[in-house]
């Protein structure tokens, strides 16, 4: 009776440890603002803000590589997207874990996305999905819901 204790007790610090160390690995921070340029155009822009040492990837990333950022936005009778969301040229390197040149971003990168206003004020809600690096690992790929407000 005494082993099974023993053992619930180490498997219990286990996931204790593990969950605390998942929990420190946040290398991304995302933040969301808006900017009206007339009274039927917004632009959205998606900031990630990521820790020294790790990046992110560009929307464009080739087959076989890392997973690419990529933006969902649910559909709204109040707005319309005009174009794709862009970003800034990424800067490119060769990644051997993925045996190509790859695309990505450091220390921040700002995503733009127009919309076209059917009303003065809306919320524009969506969401990014990335991955994130380092010199020696990936984390899983994650995603970030937003909501922007459009005033």
């Amino acid at each position: 009776m005494k082993m099974k204790k023993l053992s619930l007790l180490i498997v219990a610090i286990l996931f204790t440890v593990v969950s605390t160390h998942a929990q420190i690995l946040n290398p991304v921070k995302w933040s969301v603002a808006t900017k009206k340029t007339s009274n039927t155009e917004a632009t959205v822009y998606i900031k990630a803000t990521i820790d020294k040492g790790w990046h992110i990837y560009s929307q464009n990333v080739g087959e076989g590589g890392p997973v690419a950022t990529s933006f969902s936005f649910t559909p709204s009778k109040d707005f319309t997207l005009a174009g794709k969301t862009v970003e800034p040229t990424p800067k490119s390197k060769y990644e051997d874990a993925f045996k190509m040149n790859v695309k990505f971003f450091e220390k921040e990168v700002i995503f733009a996305q127009k919309v076209k206003l059917k009303k003065g004020q809306t919320a524009v809600k969506g969401k990014v999905e990335f991955m994130v690096c380092d010199d020696s690992r990936c984390l899983p790929p994650d995603e970030y819901a937003f909501t922007a407000q459009i005033k």
